[in-house]
Parts: structure tokens; C-alpha cells; sequence
């Protein structure tokens, strides 16, 4: 069932779905007399790939930089093929602006992303505030061509860009008590105005063990398919952990804190009963609400079953005693 574009993001994906899709429909008119001005109206908002592409891109267009290309063998070849920017640039979940995929690439145009700045803190020994662009001078910028698979079985394959998170640990250096790192998502409404959904405990914030920071696979992307990321994957700067489901990459990052104690994670405090801390993609274990034993690719509808892991084990099993979820 590729092209979903009215399904809820991660997590939101609640029984009242139908209602709000029914709901918003009734915004763009689509019932009563206004079904004709409806359709244009949602064309509209839907947009075409090309004004999705611009809106991400900014005023600036595309932003292509150097980077190197990985060395590891399982860094180049996700065992099927690179998903359409188009695709990924479209199906986006960023629930800061919009709980609905179509549409949020309009919202997400608003962001204003440069100048950034990004803060480490908490347990280090070294605790720094980075633009963007000193962090890729300072750590440089590689390749990294990884599946990504979301709690709702859709999938994508992205070549990222950017630096395996341990670099800025590295350059931090977290203190002995550190046991858990925390990220933090920019302040919507701050930055751009627009007030983000009701109910939920913002601003968007994840977590990982200090071990799983410290994984080789978990990254810090601030681009991908060659240029600088758009906006509404995670402009500038993103987190990316591909065995984990992809609520857990954060995006557009402001903070990173090491702590000492597990913290508090966006859709884990949203709904704890169906979102766990660690979130490892596990065929196994199901959503309760759903299978998590299958799998489709956004631009194809190609379905796969569902490797443990995100078919990572071997860089990340040794973390786990099989039972995280």
C-alpha cells in the first residue's frame, strides 16, 4: 500500500485514523458540493515532486559538498536498490509540523536553517557548541548507503552523509559516569511559528545507551543522495540509527546531552505501552496493533520480510539480550 500519503506518522497510527483522515478531507472540501475544487485543492497541497524537491532545498537549491565514499562493504550495498529522493523527500514523517505525510513538506519549507548550532553537554569533559559546518571540517564527511525501516513497515534505502556519532563523542569526551545520551529536537514554534500538535510532551527528544552511541552503524547525517538534506528529512543535522525503527532518529537536532540516567523519549512518554525505549526492529515482536513481520518499500511497494535488527545483527546484536524493545 505504497503512497499512504495521508497516514499517520510513527506511533500516531491510532484506531481514530479513518476519523482523521475523514477530517482532514472535510478541510479540502472534498465532501458535500466542493468535490471538483477538493481535488485541485489536495493536488495542490500534495504538490509535484519537483516544488517538494525546491520547498526542501530552500532558496539556496541544491547544496552538493565532498564527502568521502565508505570503506566498509555493508555501507555500499543495502541488498536492494537506492530509493527515489522524490520518494523519501514526499514520505516523510516530521510531526513537529503536521501529523499527516501529504502536505508536511509545505510546513517544513518554514524551517530556517541556517545559521544552526548544535550543543553537547551534560557528562563530558569538553562540552561544545558547533555550527554545522565546523563539525564537518572538524570530523569530515563520508557515504553511508542504509536501509531504514519505520514502526508503520514502510522502508526506505538512503545514501546518507555525515560522521558515525562516536567522532563527536571522541571530541567531547563523555565522563565514566555517562550512560545514556539524549537528544533534542528544535523548538517549532520558536523557529518558525507554527504551533506543532496538542497533547504531546515537545519539544521532540531521543535516546540511546552510551554503548549504542559508541556503535559503529549510529551516525550524525547532514545530507544525503550528495547534497545537503531538505528540510523536511531533518535539515541540517540529524540523527540516523538503522537497526532501530526510524522514530528514533531525531531530527533537525539542536542538543545532544550525556547523562546518567535512561531519558525520557518523545512517543515512549506519548504512548509507553506501544513504544519502548530501545525500538530495535524486531519481526518478532509486533506492534500491538499491527505485524511487524513484513515490510514495503516506499517507491515500489516491493515487499520483504523483516530482518531482525534491520538485517544490522552482526554490528549491534552483541548490545542486546534479545528481549529490548
Amino acid at each position: 500500500m505504497a503512497g499512504r500519503d495521508w497516514e499517520l506518522p510513527e506511533s500516531a497510527a491510532t484506531p481514530k485514523r479513518w476519523f482523521s483522515r475523514r477530517r482532514m478531507l472535510m478541510r479540502l472540501g472534498v465532501y458535500g458540493g466542493g468535490a471538483a475544487i477538493a481535488g485541485s485543492s489536495y493536488l495542490w497541497y500534495r504538490g509535484t515532486d519537483q516544488q517538494i524537491l525546491d520547498a526542501g532545498r530552500g532558496s539556496v537549491g541544491p547544496a552538493s559538498y565532498a564527502f568521502e565514499q565508505s570503506d566498509e562493504p555493508d555501507f555500499k550495498n543495502a541488498d536492494r536498490p537506492i530509493t527515489a529522493l522524490e520518494s523519501m523527500a514526499r514520505h516523510v514523517n516530521f510531526y513537529e509540523f503536521s501529523p499527516y505525510k501529504i502536505g508536511t513538506w509545505r510546513k517544513a519549507a518554514a524551517l530556517p536553517i541556517h545559521p544552526w548550532e548544535i550543543t553537547v553537554r551534560g557528562l563530558v569533559q569538553k562540552p561544545m557548541t558547533f555550527s554545522v559546518e565546523d563539525l564537518e571540517r572538524r570530523l569530515g564527511l563520508e557515504q553511508r548507503v542504509y536501509r531504514h525501516r519505520c514502526v508503520e513497515t514502510w522502508a526506505m534505502v538512503v545514501p546518507w552523509v555525515g560522521f558515525p556519532l562516536r567522532k563527536l563523542m571522541d571530541l567531547v569526551q563523555p565522563m565514566s559516569k555517562a550512560k545514556y545520551v539524549r537528544f533534542r529536537s528544535f523548538d517549532v514554534e520558536a523557529l518558525t511559528k507554527i504551533a506543532p500538535p496538542d497533547g504531546f510532551p515537545w519539544p521532540y527528544t531521543e535516546g540511546l545507551t552510551i554503548e549504542e552511541a559508541a556503535n559503529e552503524l549510529a551516525f550524525i547525517a547532514t545530507g544525503a543522495y550528495g547534497e545537503r538534506l531538505l528540510k523536511q528529512n531533518g535539515a541540517p543535522i540529524r540523527l540516523v540509527v538503522p537497526w532501530k525503527y526510524g522514530f528514533k532518529s531525531a531530527k533537525s537536532l539542536v542538543a545532544i546531552e550525556f547523562t546518567e540516567q535512561k531519558p525520557a523519549t518523545f512517543w515512549n512518554r506519548a504512548a509507553a505501552s506501544e513504544y519502548g525505549f530501545f525500538a530495535n526492529v524486531n519481526p518478532a515482536v509486533n506492534h500491538p496493533r499491527w505485524s511487524q513481520a513484513t515490510e514495503y518499500m516506499v517507491d515500489t511497494n516491493i515487499r520483504h520480510p523483516t530482518r531482525l535488527y534491520n538485517g544490522y545483527g552482526k554490528w549491534v546484536a552483541s548490545m542486546y539480550k534479545g528481549d529490548e524493545v
